[in-house]
């Protein structure tokens, strides 16, 4: 039974989730907190990953690491993407198994679910259709992470959950514009138009496309519930079940930014829109008993301070 005396490893906890997941633990109160380094610790080398758990011997593990990026690195690094990510969750999954650590919760992505899919999407349509190409190989590196999940837990008794959040935002996020996902992507242009004073601000695609997103502390704390639940599914979606389309979150971040300076969006029609519509079905995590309960407001104007410390 895990406890505040229990081991922890969260790998990947210098990430956007990973480092909430760290924070949110602290908060609970909880003590014995494992974390490591990419210099110390090359989570693609299966023996060291062996070895480091043998050594830590954790109760738990969050694997919140993995490679990740929005439509252009997805799609020009499509190699990287399927390797690093099958690597990371296959080291971590197998060696948990190897050390006898029978709890784990693995972190996926909406992204796993096919492209046309019938909104709001279930749990139970994985694998029901076509993925987006654009990030297809990571989508399929998470869908085999899944897979290993269930199989383990079939197979050795394991007690392995997969939690795929929707877009997720919030403090310590990636803001490169090519290397990003669409919401950091969108609130650095924003900010740079305001600080650079410019007239107009250029987004990919015709902003028509609806997304849903949830702010970082709610997954953490998603993450934290799941840990100590015991489920007989092993992948429950994290969401919070509203969708909006991509111009409403310009206008969001816009008025939050620019209040008294309306600035000219100018939509690239040439540039991919990806995946037309994503909203997850939450009925699962509701009937155990989880609801997010951040305002996306609220988390769009702390997450912009937090951006303002570390990046104006």
């Amino acid at each position: 039974m895990i406890n505040k005396n229990s081991k922890i490893f969260v790998a990947g906890h210098n990430g956007l989730v990973g480092s909430a997941i760290v924070r949110k633990l602290k908060k609970k109160g909880y003590r014995k907190i494992i974390t490591v380094n990419r210099s110390k610790l090359d989570l693609t080398n299966q023996s060291k990953v062996l070895n480091f758990l043998k050594s830590k011997k954790p109760d738990f593990i969050f694997i919140a690491a993995a490679k990740v990026g929005g439509i252009y690195s997805n799609n020009k690094y499509k190699a990287e993407f399927i390797y690093s990510n099958l690597c990371i969750q296959n080291n971590l999954i197998h060696s948990a198994y190897k050390c006898n650590i029978k709890n784990l919760i693995f972190l996926g992505s909406s992204c796993v679910y096919p492209k046309f899919c019938k909104q709001p999407i279930k749990e139970k349509y994985l694998l029901n259709g076509e993925l987006e190409k654009t990030n297809e190989p990571y989508a399929i590196a998470k869908i085999a992470g899944i897979k290993m999940c269930e199989s383990y837990n079939y197979q050795y008794k394991t007690n392995y959950k997969c939690l795929m959040p929707t877009n997720t935002f919030g403090p310590n996020d990636n803001y490169d514009l090519l290397n990003s996902h669409f919401f950091p992507a969108l609130l650095k242009k924003i900010h740079q138009a305001k600080k650079y004073k410019k007239k107009s601000v250029e987004v990919w695609g015709d902003g028509s496309p609806k997304r849903e997103l949830i702010y970082v502390d709610d997954v953490a704390d998603a993450c934290v519930y799941f840990m100590k639940k015991k489920i007989k599914d092993t992948i429950i979606n994290i969401g919070t079940g509203k969708d909006y389309s991509i111009k409403f979150y310009v206008s969001l971040i816009n008025n939050i930014i620019l209040p008294n300076n309306r600035i000219r969006i100018k939509y690239d029609k040439t540039k991919p829109n990806g995946t037309p519509r994503k909203v997850l079905s939450v009925n699962l995590a509701k009937k155990y008993g989880w609801v997010a309960k951040t305002n996306i407001e609220n988390g769009i104007r702390i997450t912009y301070k937090d951006y303002l410390k570390k990046k104006n």
